[in-house]
């Protein structure tokens, strides 16, 4: 590296601090970690690395669902990352004028931007998409929690993945992180960016629901009654063959000898002499 685009690099993040004062301030407040370790617990961050197609997902994190418009993204190869601010609720989206005067700087210098950084690309991420999220920064000092996102492609089944990247600043009260946990500042991120929680837990409650309505459909249904057994076939005496095979079916073999006819079964022989049962064996 010249000392020329050296030289560019240090102003360029001399600008960059002037304009985001806040994030150098972060990494001086100690009192964060405490803050920072409980929102990390709550919110896994996904673990990003590079291959030959670029950015690549090696670790999957906590799929958050986006509930609130307004929240401004940049290409994932972007340097800078334009942060869109939350506060009392709405959303605020930061214009790209930063981005633009980047841009003019290096320009001016006649610098060129391999890593996009002065990428005026700008995008509103929308209602429903799902993010991962990538960084989590506490500033108590200025009451500003900020999470950085990237798109979760594969979550929103896109054929483009994009993996585009946001920062959302949320900005709570003076001194309201001075007291406050992970639980109370994850209940405000929620309103913007709530936890993904899948259909799994909904399926097995319709599961438990359906099985709940059976069984009450089993106990309110009438009991029928059972049906009796039925009394054993009998052959009397004096009975017609039709008699016999209305009482045990149709014989394996019949014997006809006139006037005596003989009617064989499994384990049974019928004999009728005249017509009639004279004999069985």
């Amino acid at each position: 590296m010249n000392g020329k685009a050296a030289r560019t690099i240090q102003m360029v993040a001399v600008i960059f601090a002037g304009m985001f004062p806040w994030m150098l301030a972060e990494a001086q407040d100690s009192g964060a970690d405490s803050l920072e370790s409980q929102l990390t617990a709550k919110y896994k961050l996904v673990k990003l690395g590079t291959d030959s197609t670029g950015l690549s997902v090696l670790e999957t994190g906590t799929v958050l669902v986006i509930k609130k418009g307004g929240i401004i993204s940049v290409p994932s190869g972007n340097a800078v990352i334009l942060p869109s601010t939350v506060k009392d609720g709405q959303v605020h989206a930061a214009s790209n004028t930063a981005a633009q005067g980047v841009s003019k700087f290096l320009k001016w210098k006649g610098v060129s931007d391999p890593t996009g950084a002065a990428s005026t690309d700008t995008k509103f991420l929308t209602v429903g998409e799902k993010v991962y999220v990538s960084k989590i920064d506490v500033n108590r000092k200025d009451s500003k929690v900020a999470l950085t996102i990237i798109e979760c492609d594969t979550c929103n089944s896109v054929q483009d993945p994009s993996q585009r990247r946001a920062q959302v600043v949320f900005q709570f009260p003076k001194d309201y992180l001075s007291g406050a946990d992970g639980g109370q500042v994850s209940d405000l991120i929620n309103q913007t960016l709530e936890i993904d929680t899948g259909d799994s837990g909904q399926q097995q409650q319709q599961g438990q629901d359906a099985q709940g309505q059976n069984a009450q459909a089993q106990q309110q249904a009438p009991q029928q009654p059972a049906t009796p057994p039925q009394p054993p076939p009998t052959i009397q005496l004096g009975q017609t063959p039709d008699e016999v095979t209305a009482a045990l079916g149709q014989p394996e073999k019949i014997v006809n000898l006139g006037a005596k006819q003989i009617y064989y079964y499994k384990d049974m022989k019928v004999t009728f002499v005249k017509g009639k049962v004279s004999d069985v064996q």
